[in-house]
This record gives structure tokens, sequence and C-alpha cells, in this order.
């Protein structure tokens, strides 16, 4: 077989660049705290699209900037350091998304333009090497703490979400960030990215994701009613987080303690979304 033969298509290639995964979860959680929010849905179905298409660009700068790097490490599985997609397209089409999610940003109002652009602008930062800092989590912070407020900006009398919703969703940013790099340290630290994460250390990073998890979790149940589902989703999240803590401490950080990580997030997202 040929190396053109075994390439995949330009399109799936692209999409593997995207971060597939992190794209549908944080467009599906918009369209959820759209109809949460109430949202009709043609301002609906605008805001997930451009959702969307934002986190496409996003995903795709990352693996375009990080090709050399991915490739030094022997990242092979990914698109653009395997050679499926060169970084010059993928960092095109990434342009090319961007442009298109603050158009559709834009007939939702002033605000939400505003915010989804500063959202984008700090997560393209990260990529370009705020990665490579101390201040690496801030990105995430801003970003996910912007995050509710696109369902409430997308209203007919559009405001910023409450204040124990944007600090969820920032505390729900960095657990992401602190988490997300655990797996790849090592690769990290070879090819020069020293983010916070690198400089705290990977148990270190579990159980700061962890508390700042449980943090926003007590945020949204303090911040709401206590209904019995958001009492149980409160639950869920120091159990599960505890158990991520726990594992940390009892074996070397890996894939499960990532694993219990994660889903502490995805259950304080939901308990957002409930709320």
């Amino acid at each position: 077989m040929t190396d053109a033969a075994a390439k995949p298509p330009l399109v799936r290639a692209l999409w593997g660049a995207t971060h597939p995964g992190p794209t549908l979860v944080v467009t599906v959680l918009s369209l959820a705290l759209g109809i949460a929010a109430g949202v009709d849905p043609g301002p609906l179905a605008l805001l997930v699209v451009a959702v969307f298409c934002g986190q496409v660009s996003v995903g795709l700068s990352n693996d375009a900037i990080d090709g050399a790097r991915d490739a030094a490490v022997g990242r092979t599985d990914k698109p653009i350091a395997g050679g499926a997609v060169a970084p010059e397209r993928a960092l095109a089409v990434a342009v090319a998304s961007v442009v298109v999610a603050l158009a559709l940003s834009a007939p939702l109002g002033a605000g939400l333009l505003a915010a989804h652009a500063l959202a984008l602008a700090s997560a393209w930062a990260y990529n370009a090497g705020l990665k490579s800092t101390p201040f690496s989590i801030a990105p995430f912070v801003l970003s996910f703490g912007l995050f509710p407020s696109f369902a409430t900006l997308a209203l007919p009398a559009p405001g910023l979400a409450a204040p124990w919703a944007s600090l969820a969703g920032a505390a729900l940013g960095a657990a992401v960030h602190l988490t997300n790099v655990v797996r790849d340290l090592d690769d990290d630290r070879r090819t020069g990215v020293r983010g916070l994460p690198h400089r705290l250390g990977a148990r270190a990073s579990v159980v700061l994701a962890a508390v700042g998890i449980v943090i926003g979790a007590t945020a949204v149940l303090t911040g709401t009613d206590a209904t019995v589902v958001g009492v149980v989703f409160f639950a869920a999240v120091l159990v599960v987080a505890a158990a991520a803590v726990t594992t940390a401490f009892v074996r070397a950080p890996g894939r499960s303690v990532f694993q219990l990580t994660m889903l502490a997030a995805l259950l304080l997202a939901a308990q957002l979304v409930v709320a």
C-alpha cells in the first residue's frame, strides 16, 4: 500500500485534528445550557453552530501549531503529525472557522459576539504560546467562565449569567486543563512545554482539579434552590472527586485518575445544566 493510499480522506483527517471529543462535548453543553435558559429554537441553532465552529477552530489551530512537536514525540495518531494534513491547510481552515463562528454570533447580539470573540481569542492565545507558561490555566478559566453567559446573552433580554454559574464554569475549565495534560506531561516536557500542570506535577494537578470541581459544585448548589436532583448531582461530584484524589495518592496518576477527574467534571457540567 502506498503512502497516499494509506492516508485518510482530507475531510476525515481534518475532523480528526479538531479534537473531536472535546469539540462535541462543548457543543452539546452549549445546546443543553441554551435549552435550560429558554433560548428560542432559531437563536439556539445559531448559537450551537457558532460554538461548534469556534471549537473546530481551536482544535485545528492547536494541532497545526503543535504539528512538529507532536511528530517529534511520535504522535503519528494525530493527522497533522502523521502527515495526513499539512499544518498550513489546517490553520487556514481554523481561521475560516473562526470567521464563521463570529459571523454566526453577530446576529445574536453584541454581547454574545464580544463574549465569544474573547473566549476564542484566549483559546488561540493558549495554543500560540500561553500553554508553555505558568499562566496556562488562564485561558481555560476565562473561556469556561464566560461559557454559561453564551446562553443568557442569546436571550431577547441579554445579560451575563449569574456569578455562581460563571464560577462553576471557570472551575470546570481549570479542572479540564489541569487534568487533560496529565497523560502527556512527559512528552510535553521533552518538547519544551512547561505550563502550570507541568510545574505542579501530575498528583498536585489532579488534587487541584478535584478541589476546583468541588468549589464549582458548591457554587451551583448554594446559588440555586437545593432540589433533590441538585443535591444528588452535588453528592455524586463529591464522591467521584474524592475517588480521583484517593486514586492519585494510591498509584501514579494515569488513565484511571484522568477518567475519574473528567467524570467529576462532566457531573459538574450536568449539575450546571439542571440548575
